[in-house]
């Protein structure tokens, strides 16, 4: 099937991606558009660990207020360039964080930061939800609900609200393949009054 330069575009603006790389997924697919977005999602996990050891020593703070002032979100993103800080994209992609903060009220960046007697305490939880199961199956039911605990109170487990296919850090891999950079999220703040 001949990849036409509309079929590159419609691609390319559905993932944010290059014309090339846009091009040679939907090569790769034969014309699929979802399995060319599943090849370039997986790509971009790949070039952005390529690209993870780079500096990241530029970036914005972006701040998204929602419900008539009532609700907002500030979060520090960096990135390698001030050129790259201020690109559109870049902009649009802080935003989306942002709101996504705002929406989803996430307390933890990673698994990384939450503490370990918050994980001693969702342990005992689960423990005592399930008396006189098994050890070995216990153990199985604890893990699972800690995945589920990071999954909703990491951001980069959280499930993106705008594409729930994809995690925050998968978005973040995404726009490290689509603009050429390394880049993380190195903080946020959540306000709500009332």
């Amino acid at each position: 099937m001949p990849i036409t330069a509309a079929d590159v575009n419609k691609l390319r603006k559905m993932t944010g991606v290059g014309m090339m790389h846009a091009k040679k997924a939907l090569t790769e697919a034969e014309g699929d558009f979802e399995k060319a977005a599943d090849i370039l999602r997986k790509a971009g996990s790949s070039r952005a660990a390529k690209k993870a050891d780079r500096e990241t020593g530029e970036g914005r703070v972006h701040c998204y207020s929602h419900g008539n002032g009532k609700i907002g979100s500030m979060v520090q993103i960096l990135c390698e360039t001030d050129f790259v800080a201020r690109n559109e994209a870049f902009i649009e992609f802080a935003n989306d964080v942002a709101m996504h903060i705002v929406a989803m009220t996430p307390i933890y960046l990673s698994r990384e930061d939450v503490p370990e007697n918050v994980l001693a305490k969702e342990t005992e939880i689960v423990k005592e939800q399930n008396v006189g199961k098994p050890a070995d199956i216990l153990e199985k039911i604890v893990a699972g609900k800690l995945e589920k605990y990071y999954e909703e109170m990491c951001l980069l487990e959280q499930k993106f609200i705008k594409d729930e296919d994809m995690t925050i850090q998968q978005l973040v891999e995404s726009k490290i393949a689509s603009l050429g950079e390394n880049m993380r999220i190195s903080g946020f703040s959540r306000l709500q009054i009332g």
